[in-house]
């Protein structure tokens, strides 16, 4: 029996079965969020919010997946499970009623809180319940999982954006919620951890503070030139790193070689790729003037990029034994690079612009289909030791923290940009800029990863 074939029978099926579900709902949240923020900035009059959208769900995130964590080690995956899936019908509820851009940034919170938990929750049960071999796979899942998003979730949002109301695409959600709760919590009851953590509850205090120094930090830099931003930034600076510290692998600053230089490597990559789609969609819609719908068709083509990058991964895994891991995530990080560099050139275009911002996100797509599952085996293979909440958490505050970080230093940009009498483009294009960088640090810490993996 193959590999592939493995993880959609028993034991596996059940299990595989909800992960997909529920990754599946949350692709069709982050898709629909993408295409529809400019008009629900617009519409509550937040443009110079418009950052906050993404950076309070993914700050929330962070502490959803440290409190997670802790819960999975000490109860199991289940009753944490059941309590973000509820946190984040809840988050949309708010989201969807908001009468201002300060009540939507709270619901958006309340979606990252509770997707934090639960899908915390389903790496941890890919620790438990899979072994290495089909760890691939099922991360290859988690990109396949995005396809049917992918090619609906943002045109169909972006076509209740423009003729009905942003509003409906979060109301929308719900009944898929239900449904997800509904076939997968039977699964997740079954599933026990024997591990403990004497040093989560510390941990999650930690998130906190990172979270409340991050804030402070995006909320400085927003309020920059003025020497206030400055003081208020530097403050969330100082406030933000010791916390870094301690959550992350030690060494990930310095991309030590194994499991720092892998979540180092992740983290920035996982958030250009999110910051690049965040700020080509404002561009197209807000400066290029495309409709919502368009700017979703654009954003599609790039998951659906993804998703067969990541089927083509796993076929390299099972070719290769695993040997070939590192340079999969290196040759990934360079096809992001080159699509992150067309980038800039969609706002300076009057003719062609939407071709280049969709061979842009094909390569972008096609870059982090490779990168992002492979890295995903390297952590597990790399922490064997740790136990499979700690493993969990690594993985996600490198998902959660550095795209909060980048999409809410591009949204400052574009905040300092109307405060110092920029033209918003040039707003953007810093925003860019940004990520682009991030791209090359990423590049680098990749060359310390470890070079194969070893049963």
């Amino acid at each position: 029996m193959t590999h592939q074939a493995g993880i959609f029978r028993q034991p596996h099926q059940a299990l595989t079965i909800g992960i997909i579900l529920a990754v599946t709902m949350v692709a069709f949240e982050g898709l629909a969020v993408t295409t529809v923020a400019p008009s629900l900035a617009q519409d509550l009059h937040g443009v110079d919010l418009f950052g906050w959208v993404f950076s309070a769900y993914l700050l929330a995130q962070l502490i959803g997946t440290v409190l997670a964590s802790q819960q999975i080690n000490q109860r199991g995956p289940a009753p944490p499970f059941i309590a973000g899936l509820v946190l984040f019908g809840l988050g949309l509820s708010i989201t969807a009623f908001a009468p201002n851009m300060a009540i939507a940034i709270a619901g958006r919170g309340f979606q990252g809180f509770g997707a934090g938990i639960f899908v915390t929750c389903i790496y941890s049960s890919i620790f438990l319940c899979y072994e290495d071999a089909l760890r691939v796979q099922i991360f290859a899942v988690f990109s396949a999982s995005y396809i049917i998003p992918a090619l609906i979730g943002p045109y169909v949002a972006g076509v209740i954006a423009v003729h009905l109301t942003w509003r409906l695409v979060f109301l929308g959600l719900l009944p898929f919620l239900l449904l997800a709760t509904v076939l997968t919590l039977p699964t997740f009851l079954r599933i026990q951890s024997g591990s403990t953590n004497s040093g989560a509850s510390h941990r999650f205090g930690v998130a906190i503070q990172l979270a409340l120094g991050t804030g402070l930090l995006l909320t400085g830099l927003g309020q920059l030139p003025q020497m206030m931003g400055f003081w208020v930034a530097l403050g969330g600076f100082v406030f933000v790193v010791p916390p870094l510290r301690t959550l992350l692998p030690a060494g990930t600053f310095v991309a030590h070689p194994g499991l720092p230089a892998v979540v180092a490597a992740r983290g920035l990559f996982f958030a250009s790729y999110f910051g690049l789609q965040t700020f080509l969609v404002f561009a197209l819609t807000t400066l290029k003037a495309h409709a919502s719908d368009t700017a979703g068709l654009v954003v599609a083509v790039g998951t659906l990029s993804w998703s067969t990058a990541a089927w083509l991964q796993a076929r390299l895994d099972r070719h290769d034994g695993g040997n070939g891991r590192r340079l999969r995530v290196q040759v990934g990080i360079a096809f992001m690079l080159v699509g992150a560099g067309l980038t800039p050139l969609v706002l300076w275009l009057s003719k062609g612009d939407l071709w280049l911002a969709v061979g842009s996100c094909i390569l972008l797509g096609f870059g982090i289909g490779l990168a992002h599952p492979t890295s995903g085996a390297l952590a597990f293979s790399c922490a064997t030791q740790r136990s499979e909440g700690a493993v969990s958490a690594d993985l996600q505050i490198a998902d959660t923290f550095t795209p909060a970080i980048s999409i809410g230093l591009g949204g400052a940009l574009l905040a300092m940009s109307r405060t110092a009498g920029w033209t918003l483009s040039l707003g953007v294009t810093a925003a860019l800029a940004v990520q682009i960088l991030l791209l090359i640090v990423s590049l680098l810490a990749a060359t310390r990863l470890p070079p194969q993996w070893k049963a």
